[in-house]
């Protein structure tokens, strides 16, 4: 019976569905999309392009192993989990640092502390969430008749990874107005600074 329903499902009911899983489970806050944001308070919208470009890239690329199921390969690797866990804990407390210690934005900042392409796409292929977040979302709609198929369903996800990173991008953008003031600015960033690393410790539990 609940075969018929689901076979009878049309494609815009299932691509409905993805949508709204995808934004409440890969939208919600994580290390990369708190980090998005952060950036786009401490150095406004033009100079986060780059890192926000990385993270995204970086969450698209989990996606594809996601889907392709290197998940299981790369836990057969016992030394691999641990290494990549320690290089994101690290960079994420760089970032953190750099988020907390950016100056105003009136006084135009570091160019050579701003979040770089590099940084954005480890932080994402080594975050923790990416992964658990974008297999429930998978696991999800493998429990549906897949009417999409597997091209369009790497298609819309990846379409909505962009679309959530640019939303928290934008959101940390409104921020930065606050930013030209030099103790509006330290504290912001330093609640920025201590929401990256706290979750960040959430998504690493187990």
């Amino acid at each position: 019976m609940a075969g018929d329903v689901l076979s009878g499902a049309q494609p815009w009911q299932q691509l409905l569905a993805l949508v709204l899983a995808a934004t409440v489970v890969m939208g919600s806050p994580g290390p990369a999309t708190i980090s998005v944001t952060a950036v786009g308070a401490a150095f406004g919208l033009r100079p986060s392009l780059r890192y926000t470009s990385g993270v995204v890239l970086g969450t698209v690329a989990v996606l594809v192993v996601v889907a392709v199921g290197l998940v299981g390969v790369l836990a057969s690797m016992p030394g691999l989990a641990p290494l990549l866990t320690a290089a994101s804990a690290a960079y994420i407390l760089y970032l953190a640092f750099r988020i907390a210690t950016a100056p105003p934005l009136a006084e135009g900042g570091n160019k050579a502390a701003r979040p770089t392409f590099a940084g954005g796409f480890m932080l994402a292929i080594a975050n923790p969430k990416a992964y658990v977040a974008i297999g429930a979302v998978f696991a999800g709609a493998s429990a549906q008749v897949d009417v999409l198929g597997l091209p369009a369903r790497l298609l819309v996800l990846a379409a909505m990874i962009v679309a959530i990173h640019v939303v928290w991008l934008l959101a940390g953008t409104v921020f930065a107005r606050l930013l030209r003031d030099p103790l509006a600015s330290r504290a912001i960033n330093l609640v920025f600074a201590a929401t990256l690393v706290l979750t960040t410790a959430l998504a690493a539990m187990p």
